[in-house]
This record gives structure tokens, C-alpha cells and sequence, in this order.
């Protein structure tokens, strides 16, 4: 199987009066109920080896630095505040309800996903080489950001994610937009014991050798779930090779982490 990024939806990234940079998803600006925005490694305050935007306390990077670029990014987003997850590489999802969420200091919860119908609370994944996806319905204004690894592809945390904004918002998966952002691509996605950590119907998604098109695996994931193909786009964009606008975890290793951010107008 070859890889082809021909026929890729295509991001864009702006820098609007000044502000600091943030790609977005076409498929989903066209929508006026959500504000949204894959943020790069620039813009923020942070130093070398987190510089600059990195939205990370866990890294080693200094607290008061990580508040100010979590700051600048709810600004950028035009959010009354910012939730992140404890992300862990499993499949825990959890969901802030307008009608009972309270917009009062909250307990960063362990999970690899967020849903939320909650007006201005943008919700994160944050990433230095995982996939952040944003699924959105514009039909009932609920969107969820997940935490997609390879580790969540085995597990198919996106799959769990459109099936939590079914049974608990009343989401049609048919209605979904999802957006795949930068993240690590066919061309760097090397993984050495494919054949213990992959099972066997991922290996229609190897390009070379050891080489797997992740991007691909969680189309097929959404599809599966229910997704229309037109409704998913792939930044396609490897954050490995991009280490000049995105952190990676493969490249660096001591790093930062850049933020995925969706928000409910």
C-alpha cells in the first residue's frame, strides 16, 4: 500500500493582526456555532527545549509559563476558560453538560477525550506527535476533542468517542464533521513490533515495512462508526517533519506540546 497525500483536505494557517499563529480546519469554519484551532510550538513565552507555545505543566517547562500560553491560547479562542485531560493513552471520555456544568475551578479529569455542549469552554488535546480530532455536530452544537495515539487506534477511542456523543447528546453519527490534525505521518509512523501491537486488519495500513499510515487507520475508525467520508479531514501534515511549527515527542524527545482546541460559540 503507497501513500498518496494528493487528494488531502489542505489547512491553512493565519496570523490575524498580530496574533499568534493557529491552523484550522475548512470543513469546520464554514460552521458559525464553533471556534476552533490547531495551535503551532510558536507564539508563546516558554524557552528552548519547550519554545515557545507549549501548553504542557508536565514537561518540565516552567508553571508560570505554561499559564501564560494557556492564557494567550483562550484569548486567541475567545474562551471563558480552557479545560485539558490527565491524558493517558486509553479510552476514558468525559462530558461537561450545560445543564449542570459549573464554570467554577474543576479537577483536570483523567481522560484521552471531552465532549461538551457548554458555550465559550474550549476543550484540548495536547500532542507532540498523537493525532488531536476534533468531532463536531453542528446539528445539536456538541463537539468532542480526542487524544488519538496508536495506542487509541488499537483501542479505537475515536469509535467510543461518536458512540459517548450518541448515547449521551443525542448525536447521529451521519450529521459528525471530524477533523484529523498534525500529527505523525506515513512517512515517519515507524514501529518496529507492528506485529505485537497491531492487530491484523491494520496491516492494510503498512507502507513500507514498519511503517503504518495512522491517519488512514482513524478514517477508517470514524467511517466505521458511522462518519461519511466527506465529513473527515486530514490536516496531513507529519509533525516529525514539521519540528519548526509543531513539537514532536519522535524528533525531540525532550519537548513541549502543542494544543487542539474546540470550542462552542
Amino acid at each position: 500500500m503507497s501513500f498518496d497525500n494528493k487528494h488531502i483536505n489542505k489547512t491553512i494557517i493565519s496570523d490575524c493582526r498580530g496574533q499568534i499563529p493557529v491552523l484550522q480546519f475548512d470543513s469546520l469554519t464554514i460552521h458559525p456555532n464553533i471556534s476552533h484551532g490547531v495551535f503551532t510550538r510558536k507564539g508563546g513565552v516558554s524557552r528552548p527545549p519547550y519554545d515557545s507555545l507549549n501548553v504542557s505543566y508536565n514537561t518540565g517547562d516552567l508553571h508560570e509559563r505554561v499559564a501564560c500560553n494557556l492564557n494567550l491560547i483562550k484569548e486567541r479562542i475567545g474562551a471563558r476558560r480552557i479545560m485539558c485531560m490527565h491524558q493517558v493513552h486509553g479510552t476514558g471520555i468525559f462530558s461537561y453538560h450545560k445543564d449542570n456544568y459549573i464554570d467554577t475551578a474543576a479537577t483536570v479529569p483523567t481522560a484521552d477525550a471531552i465532549i461538551t455542549d457548554v458555550p465559550l469552554l474550549g476543550v484540548m488535546v495536547k500532542q507532540a506527535d498523537c493525532q488531536g480530532v476534533i468531532i463536531y455536530d453542528p446539528l445539536t452544537s456538541v463537539v468532542s476533542v480526542v487524544h488519538c495515539g496508536w495506542r487509541g487506534n488499537v483501542r479505537n477511542i475515536l469509535g467510543a468517542a461518536v458512540k459517548r456523543m450518541g448515547d449521551e447528546f443525542g448525536c447521529h453519527a451521519e450529521d459528525l464533521k471530524a477533523a484529523i490534525g498534525p500529527s505523525l505521518g506515513p512517512c515517519c509512523a515507524e514501529f518496529k513490533t507492528y506485529g505485537d501491537i497491531f492487530p491484523e486488519e491494520f496491516m492494510r495500513y503498512r507502507v513500507r515495512e514498519d511503517h503504518f499510515n495512522l491517519w488512514d487507520i482513524s478514517r477508517m475508525q470514524l467511517m466505521r462508526s458511522g462518519l461519511a467520508e466527506e465529513n473527515i479531514e486530514i490536516a496531513g501534515i507529519c509533525t516529525k517533519c514539521n519540528t519548526d511549527l509543531f513539537f514532536s515527542y519522535r524528533a525531540e524527545g525532550d519537548t513541549g506540546r502543542f494544543g487542539t482546541v474546540a470550542m462552542i460559540k
